[in-house]
């Protein structure tokens, strides 16, 4: 294979050609947003709008991204979001993401609605597993997963605040997205013509809700995303977050706060770091853009815990961005998700070596050795 960083030097490359190598159906729940996708694409545009000013004449530079978070020395600030129904989109991808973040030596959150449970990602994990909580309604699943994932070996719990309700995603509605996949004319005909990822569910099997199968009646699995629908999220409070805070020994991120209000609360719950992120715009069309909400909630929190982002990453400049508007580190879901699409595992990695390398650039072309000088670059507003 040629040398991935001369042909696909870039996450917009990876994108390209995974749109060709999966199903429509899974590349439209991948890519989509909700609505007319206005907040999907505000994330992307207002990221640009983010400058840079470079100071020059610092002799040579080793620009330096080791990051310290909860206690753990990562490589970069760059880590892998949390996205449900990754098997669909490219079979084995919770193994395979897991296994990039180990080599790597960055976070990989896995979602509640991945497809693949905690007690096989974890021994692949290791610490740097982190798990996504769609808060059960149900007091005792909530509790018994919760052990499960501490038990498994995750070493620190994201709570999702940002899906009050499910979102409409026309185009997912379009494509008719169902979990388990219903076999069908119209997917027999998807698959055949991405032979690639055909072959991959022959070998990892039809994608399934592994993390909450254990609650579901046998007889109505293949309702799963309905016990999704009417089981997970909808009911989370800061009573609720207390709650877990009793129950979970680690670091707890509260993700999707866009509210400086609504972060600093979160921190006086017992929160040990919040996520700026408008769910990478699939969940209300008229949300203001993540990296927008990031500066107010810096201010507010005033370093007493991490401020973390998502939403509109796509390469190492965008990392750079988020950190140099006071974030301490920047997570990515559908670059990683391009990436293992376009390449399997090696592109997974190769996501993150594009993401990396940029982020390197960046600082090299702005003067900067350490990650905090970033935030000394930033160009006033015009």
């Amino acid at each position: 294979m040629a040398n991935l960083m001369d042909t696909h030097p870039s996450i917009h490359d990876l994108e390209r050609r995974a749109k060709r190598r999966i199903p429509h159906f899974a590349w439209e729940y991948l890519d989509s947003g909700t609505g007319s996708e206005e907040a999907r694409d505000l994330n992307l545009e207002a990221m640009r709008r983010v400058r840079l000013t470079p100071q020059m004449m610092k002799g040579l530079l080793q620009p330096d991204t080791t990051t310290e978070l909860f206690g753990r020395s990562y490589t970069s600030p760059i880590g892998v979001a949390p996205v449900g129904l990754t098997g669909m989109i490219w079979p084995g991808a919770d193994e395979a993401l897991a296994q990039t973040a180990v080599s790597r030596n960055i976070p990989y959150v896995l979602s509640t609605v991945g497809t693949q449970s905690p007690e096989t990602i974890g021994p692949i994990a290791g610490p740097n597993g982190w798990f996504q909580l769609y808060p059960p309604r149900d007091a005792t699943i909530r509790d018994d997963l919760l052990e499960r994932v501490q038990t498994a070996g995750f070493s620190a719990l994201v709570v999702t605040a940002d899906v009050p309700a499910a979102s409409r995603r026309e185009r997912q509605r379009k494509a008719r997205i169902r979990m388990p996949p219903a076999i069908g004319p119209r997917l027999i005909f998807d698959s055949v013509r991405r032979p690639a990822w055909t072959i991959g569910v022959l070998q990892n099997g039809v994608p399934r809700f592994r993390t909450i199968e254990k609650y579901i009646d046998a007889a109505s699995l293949k309702n799963a995303a309905g016990f999704v629908g009417a089981n997970l999220g909808g009911t989370l409070s800061y009573d609720y977050l207390a709650e877990v805070r009793e129950r979970w020994d680690g670091p707890i991120v509260v993700k999707g706060i866009l509210d400086p209000d609504d972060a600093q609360r979160c921190v006086d719950t017992g929160a040990d770091a919040v996520q700026v992120s408008n769910h990478g715009g699939r969940q209300l069309d008229g949300s203001i853009a993540a990296i927008d909400a990031l500066p107010p909630i810096v201010e507010r929190l005033n370093g007493s815990v991490p401020v973390l982002f998502d939403s509109g990453i796509r390469d190492g400049l965008d990392v750079a961005r988020a950190i140099a508007l006071g974030a301490d580190f920047a997570f990515c879901g559908r670059a990683f998700m391009f990436g293992l699409a376009a390449f399997g595992e090696t592109g997974a990695g190769h996501a993150y070596d594009v993401l990396q390398d940029g982020l390197v650039n960046v600082m090299h072309q702005t003067g900067c050795e350490n990650l905090h000088q970033l935030r000394e670059r930033v160009a006033p507003a015009r």
